[in-house]
């Protein structure tokens, strides 16, 4: 069975101090993730989204005020999140919920391909583009990296590429790689 994504976003250690805390950092985490499942695709979107879905829903996220956070709740908060883990736990749960769907991704072909992360270097963040593979059947990204920038430029996707593989379970499968 897979663990709710909620349960596994509580393991992540709230950096934050108690004082003026509102909101746990689980359910923020988990409205941010949800809103993006549902496109939200800003900060703006996220709290949006956040302030106008059903309260129920809401406090099932964990939140134990009315309000979700604003936009510049959010901001901080990511700003000052450890990503890597963030990632790994997200990871956990897409691996669990793949395990049960192996039979379904069997045979099926993986795209690779590469975003450069809107608005990433506005907010200087050490990341701005990645190489991911994606999984169509189920709708989850298998496995991703970051892809070095130099003077503006970034580096040759290809040379990441071995970081991607490494990270899938391709064992008999045959791999095409096509570029365009």
């Amino acid at each position: 069975m897979v663990r709710p994504l909620v349960e596994i976003l509580s393991e992540i250690p709230d950096f934050r101090k108690a004082k003026g805390k509102r909101h746990p950092l689980s359910a923020i985490l988990a409205m941010a993730c949800v809103a993006v499942m549902c496109g939200a695709r800003s900060y703006t979107a996220i709290a949006d989204w956040g302030r106008n879905y059903d309260k129920r829903f809401i406090k099932a996220l964990g939140f134990t005020h009315k309000k979700t956070p604003c936009i510049a709740t959010l901001h901080l908060i990511f700003k000052k999140l450890d990503i890597k883990l963030l990632e790994a736990k997200l990871g956990e749960w897409a691996e669990g919920i793949l395990s049960q769907e192996q039979e379904a991704v069997a045979d099926e072909a993986v795209a690779v391909d590469g975003k450069a992360l809107r608005g990433s270097l506005k907010q200087g963040a050490d990341i701005t583009y990645l190489l991911s593979a994606v999984s169509h059947k189920v709708g989850l990204t298998l496995a991703q990296c970051s892809v070095d920038f130099k003077d503006g430029d970034k580096t040759n996707e290809i040379g990441v590429m071995p970081e991607v593989l490494q990270n899938l379970v391709l064992e008999g499968r045959i791999i095409f790689l096509a570029t365009r």
